[in-house]
């Protein structure tokens, strides 16, 4: 009887927690909390911590990465293996367990504003080896090049 309680109780918990917002945290290179994916979204957007919406993530069905795009149609760079990774394939940024490095904590967001339409967008130029060092970029910088 124990564990079947125990059992329900579990699944339950595992019950929540799939289907609670699944925000994927993007830290800079000093381990800041600075954007975040809304992988629950179908647009896959990321949003700045303040709330706006600057790019989104478009799978490249044939590889194992996203293009990060901007609302105004700009290639930014890819996001593979938990990295954002530019043109010239620095990192930009990575989610929590990426990279070994310490991430600070996540303050509250602010509310999400509304995704902006979609421009139409650049070809993906070649995607270079990325980089085990960090771009001189800020994440956020970075990101805002996608504003509309």
């Amino acid at each position: 009887m124990k564990k079947l309680i125990l059992s329900i109780m579990f699944n339950l918990l595992i019950g929540i927690f799939l289907c609670s917002a699944q925000e994927i945290t993007l830290f800079d290179s000093d381990g800041e909390p600075k954007a975040y994916i809304d992988a629950d979204d179908k647009e896959i957007p990321i949003y700045l911590w303040n709330g706006e919406p600057v790019a989104y993530l478009e799978p490249v069905s044939r590889y194992d990465y996203y293009n990060v795009y901007g609302f105004n149609g700009k290639h930014l760079g890819w996001f593979e293996g938990g990295l954002v990774i530019d043109h010239e394939g620095y990192v930009v940024g990575f989610i929590e367990g990426a990279v070994n490095k310490y991430t600070k904590y996540e303050p509250y967001k602010s509310y999400k504003k509304y995704l902006p339409y979609k421009s139409y967008t650049q070809y993906e130029p070649y995607k270079p080896n990325t980089k085990s060092y960090f771009s001189s970029t800020p994440l956020v910088l970075f990101l805002s090049a996608g504003k509309k």
